[in-house]
């Protein structure tokens, strides 16, 4: 059983490599918005709702699958390194076949060498999987950082470099694949692990009975999540796809850095003691308490300062882009709650219940989506955020009944934050009534939610808050010892 220093450790790596690598990227990000029009980004995002979908079926929900099996070994391994390269490689080469017709979907012939050149992530994709998960399962979180961080800087310098030039979508392509390609090397070059020249059918076979379903779920999510793309790309304009996708960025560069240090580490911990329930248990409510506590301040405070945070960063030819962002914040809020709930559900071994929760939550998300289409992209949107809200009930329902800690529990537990995150989020929004410039504005709100946060936390006592404070303070002691 991994100790809780090793755990919070593993967390730390894995938020250090998401938040620099994110930080970076973001950087990059503002600086590519000044140079390139929206259209770009809008031309990029409809490429990537493909390839995104395709890279599950690579995946094929095998990494997890050699996680949470106990005794994998290099057959294991091997085997699944092989079925990931290979289905890389044919579903490439069906993407550059059916290039010209994808491009002429959207009435946009001139797409089809951009396809060509961007679908060679599937590859990549592919190449490095095994490496990922022999990472996780090790709990070696630390190499994560250095490959992540490297791809992060030199894709970063060859993307800013490019869009200088005026070359435009092709500055978004190349950084996009330098990242993907060092990824992979340095993975490669740190992990000691090669493939051997074997392959078992009768190993693959049980994996793929796991991984299956969670590849059912992955691509059910994905496609009703890229649905919307595709819809606003076809009947609205490529303008409007960019604000939709450029709206999401700000608040997935937070919680995708926490999610990814959750989910990376808590599957792999609950997986080693799925036999415990009261351990599992504690493990559930932890982290759903510290994943709300970390998470809810930083999406209401960027859906507040919305408007000014974007006239800052991307100039006020992005401002239409506000509802936008804020809406994805109201989802965003709940992504590490889903998370902490479904890591459960699978780390014990239940894809089929995953499976099914998948399929009633993206049902629901399908029809919300299908029903709000003909009133714009933000009705969409909006039907997005009601289903997700939805959503954190389906997913705690099987946890009832799995580790006894349902969604009433669940909600009981939290009630206090919500309270406090209320509490913040009324003195943000009534700091930035205040007439001073955005950029005081910001920093006058941001002191206030820091402020009003953390005396509240001290007042009311949180468990969480207290608990927090306990595992910097001895994460310190051993660093200095």
């Amino acid at each position: 059983m991994q100790k809780k220093s090793t755990v919070a450790a593993n967390m730390l790596w894995r938020f250090a490599e998401r938040s620099g690598a994110q930080g970076v990227s973001f950087v990059v990000s503002i600086i590519l918005a000044r140079l390139l029009e929206p259209e770009v980004y809008g031309v990029v995002s409809l490429i990537t709702v493909i390839t995104t979908i395709l890279n599950l079926f690579v995946d094929s929900g095998f990494k997890n699958a050699l996680i949470q099996k106990q005794d994998a070994d290099q057959l294991d391994f091997s085997t699944v390194f092989y079925f990931n390269v290979g289905l890389g490689v044919v579903l490439y080469l069906g993407m550059a076949a059916a290039a010209p017709a994808i491009a002429y979907f959207y009435h946009q012939e001139y797409m089809t060498p951009y396809i060509r050149v961007l679908s060679l992530t599937l590859v990549l994709g592919g190449i490095n999987g095994v490496q990922t998960a022999i990472v996780s399962k090790r709990m070696e979180f630390k190499r994560f950082f250095y490959a992540t961080l490297g791809g992060t800087l030199v894709s970063a310098v060859v993307g800013i470099a490019m869009a200088y030039c005026g070359m435009g979508v092709w500055a978004l392509i190349a950084q996009r694949l330098v990242n993907q390609t060092i990824d992979t090397l340095v993975l490669w070059r740190t992990v000691r692990w090669r493939p051997s020249l074997v392959f078992s059918y009768r190993r693959l076979k049980p994996m793929f009975a796991y991984g299956s379903k969670l590849l059912g779920s992955s691509l059910l999510d994905s496609f009703t999540t890229n649905l919307t793309s595709l819809i606003v790309g076809k009947l609205y304009s490529v303008e409007a796809l960019a604000y939709y996708e450029k709206g999401r960025n700000v608040p997935f560069l937070v919680v995708q850095n926490l999610q990814t240090a959750v989910q990376s580490v808590l599957f792999p911990v609950i997986a080693e003691c799925q036999d415990e329930e009261q351990r599992v248990r504690m493990i559930l409510h932890r982290s759903l308490q510290t994943s709300a506590y970390c998470i809810f301040p930083c999406m209401i405070w960027l859906g507040v300062c919305a408007e000014p945070l974007i006239r800052l960063l991307f100039t006020e030819k992005w401002i239409a882009m506000v509802p936008y962002m804020q809406l994805w914040c109201l989802i965003c809020a709940f992504y590490l709650l889903h998370t902490a709930n479904l890591q459960v559900i699978q780390a014990l071994g239940r894809s089929d219940i995953y499976l099914k929760i998948e399929c009633i939550k993206q049902g629901l998300t399908l029809a919300g989506i299908v029903a709000a289409a003909p009133f714009g992209t933000l009705a969409m949107l909006k039907m997005m955020a009601a289903v997700t809200v939805v959503s954190f009930g389906i997913n705690a329902k099987p946890n009832e009944a799995l580790v006894s800690y349902g969604l009433v529990k669940q909600v009981k537990a939290l009630s206090r934050i919500l309270l406090l995150n209320v509490v913040m989020g009324c003195a943000v929004y009534l700091t930035g009534f205040l007439p001073v410039a955005d950029i005081g504005r910001l920093m006058l709100q941001a002191v206030t939610g820091i402020t009003v946060y953390l005396a509240g936390s001290s007042l009311l006592k949180l468990d969480v808050f207290v608990w927090l404070l306990e595992t910097v303070r001895d994460m310190l002691k051993r660093h200095n010892q």
